[in-house]
């Protein structure tokens, strides 16, 4: 019998370079204020990581028991870390002894301790309770990291982090001089795609390396992905004031209409395509999960609430403007309310789910100081969401990461580069037909209702990822960039509540085409709440997710597609 551990369950993403002896290796130039605010923005978070990660690594220690005399290949790739070699998995060994008693007889026994097979080193996980021999105490609890291996994962996580930062920076601010409107996210996520295509071609150990190097910014990123869509939800009443409620009304229903119509075109075409090429469905790479939100991170970031939340109420100009001083109590009721809603039961979810929680609570935070402070909570929505390189407020900093996300897309298509490979033809092909008709369909329906073509031009990339949506209305005049964050997503919440339901009411039962047709038509916010589920049509969810927004990009980009586009509006 043996007992396994599943290793990337079992520990923070800060943890995982712990494990190893050698850790391997609208478009304007972001500001030094604003990087020095990310900056801040980073370490209060990873700070509130920090204080969690022993008690994450106590709470997510998992076991599996199975019945084997040896190991198993198959299982351990199964098991482990999807960007960690699948040379070091972390086996938790009960081997089955037989020792003789002086009578003769055979007995059985077990011995416990940490092994790993054959062909790998053995790995001796030794706590403060453990003997000498390397073996693990029978109340079967994982050792505590210890502070320096702590602090070695923040820092691995910071110097990873800020490495895609200055990368985003560094593009946008040559883009900028050259005057390229491309996205630079895009072009930047493209090289570290083909950098690392181009290593494991030539030197496979090295794109291994950069794939766990960067494994603790990609996780850190994916963790708080949904924090990256909410500023322009809460400063939706800002938005939307000057908006007639009659054309509110006709961009609700393109909203839901068009998602329903957008899941429809790419599941049958999914599945229309499946048919003709009939490819066997292999097994994906795992994909990792971030740790769920500890007690410790929840009480530190409530500790920088209230205290910024007094500060700014006694001193409203001590960090020179009203938006900075603003900043950490906006900043930290945003990421409270992302926590408190990602912790609520599930039926509670599908009402309340967290980016609905996560923008109340920065709304809520938003009414009290402007009662308390008698200004009122307009000014305070305003400082949420500067758009002033100089004087950037919370949500500036969130969506200063947007650029970030798209890079970090590199790294999950290169992980399940083989599934694209093999499944090209349904993948592609659908997700081409399926983003065309989208825009267009958009486009020809604000044509018929009669929608403002301002409004029309600004609600084409509903379902498109953020990051890349407010790339592409930057290639037209007159786009409200609020709206059409918050058009994504509420799209991405329609889709998060109802794409379950629907696919198994269209009878949609492939998880190629669960997953083309959910990331196709709801993105980021659809695929979390279909993979929750279905683990199996992950991979293709997130294939779909960047790729959607990587093709809607490259079409809008060409100019006699935005002629045509602005044609069909009127």
């Amino acid at each position: 019998m043996q007992l396994k551990t599943r290793g990337p369950t079992a520990k923070c993403p800060q943890l995982q370079s712990a494990e190893n002896s050698v850790t391997p290796p609208t478009e304007t130039a972001l500001p030094h204020s604003i990087l020095q605010a990310t900056a801040i923005a980073t370490a209060m978070a990873v700070a509130a990581n920090l204080l969690s990660c022993p008690s994450l690594a106590r709470r997510h220690f998992h076991t599996k028991i199975t019945w084997a005399s040896s190991s198993n290949p198959s299982e351990e790739r199964a098991n482990q870390s999807p960007m960690m070699s699948p040379r070091i998995p972390l086996n938790l060994g009960v081997k089955a002894l037989k020792r003789s008693s002086n009578s003769g007889n055979a007995h059985h026994c077990l011995q416990l301790g940490l092994h790993q097979p054959r062909s790998s080193r053995t790995l001796l996980a030794k706590s403060a309770g453990s003997s000498s021999n390397g073996r693990v105490p029978d109340d079967g609890v994982a050792a505590v990291p210890s502070p320096a291996q702590n602090v070695r994962g923040v820092a691995h996580l910071i110097v990873s982090l800020g490495i895609i930062l200055a990368m985003d920076k560094f593009l946008k601010q040559a883009f900028v001089a050259a005057a390229i409107k491309f996205p630079s996210a895009l072009f930047g996520m493209f090289c570290t795609f083909s950098v690392l295509i181009i290593l494991d071609a030539v030197i496979p150990s090295a794109a291994e390396c950069l794939m766990r190097f960067f494994e603790p910014a990609v996780l850190f990123i994916q963790r708080w992905l949904p924090l990256f869509y909410v500023p322009s939800l809460v400063v939706l009443p800002i938005a939307i004031k000057d908006i007639p409620a009659a054309s509110g009304v006709k961009i609700l229903g393109i909203i839901g209409g068009g998602w329903l119509a957008s899941l429809c075109v790419a599941g049958f075409t999914a599945i229309a395509i499946r048919k003709m090429v009939n490819t066997e469905m292999i097994p994906a790479e795992p994909m990792a999960k971030p740790p769920p939100f500890s007690t410790a991170e929840i009480w530190s970031w409530s500790a920088i609430f209230i205290a910024s939340f007094v500060g700014a109420l006694l001193y409203p100009t001590i960090l020179g403007t009203h938006a900075r001083t603003c900043l950490p109590f906006l900043l930290s009721a945003t990421v409270l309310g992302y926590m408190i809603g990602s912790g609520l039961p599930s039926g509670l979810k599908k009402l309340l789910h967290p980016i609905i929680c996560c923008f109340l609570c920065a709304d809520l935070a938003a009414f009290a100081f402007g009662y308390l402070s008698k200004t009122g909570i307009e000014p305070i929505l305003g400082y949420y969401l500067t758009k002033a390189p100089t004087n950037p407020g919370a949500g500036d900093i969130l969506m200063g990461f947007l650029g970030s996300v798209i890079i970090s897309f590199a790294f999950s298509m290169f992980k399940q580069r083989k599934l694209m490979k093999r499944h090209a033809a349904e993948i592609f092909v659908s997700i081409i037909i399926s983003t065309i008709f989208s825009l267009y369909s958009t486009a020809f329906i604000g044509h018929l209702v009669g929608l403002d073509q301002s409004l029309t031009v600004s609600i084409l990339p509903r379902c498109i990822t953020v990051a890349l949506a407010l790339s592409i209305v930057s290639f037209f005049e007159g786009a409200n960039t609020s709206l059409t964050a918050a058009t994504v997503v509420l799209t991405g919440l329609v889709g998060a509540n109802f794409v379950q339901f629907v696919l198994d009411k269209l009878q949609l039962r492939d998880p190629i085409a669960r997953g083309i047709a959910t990331a196709s038509s709801a993105h980021g916010l659809g695929t979390a709440a279909l993979s929750a589920k279905e683990p199996e049509a992950l991979p293709f969810c997130a294939i779909a997710y960047a790729l959607t927004g990587i093709f809607g990009s490259l079409l809008c980009s060409v100019p006699a597609v935005r002629q045509s586009l602005l044609a069909v509006i009127g």
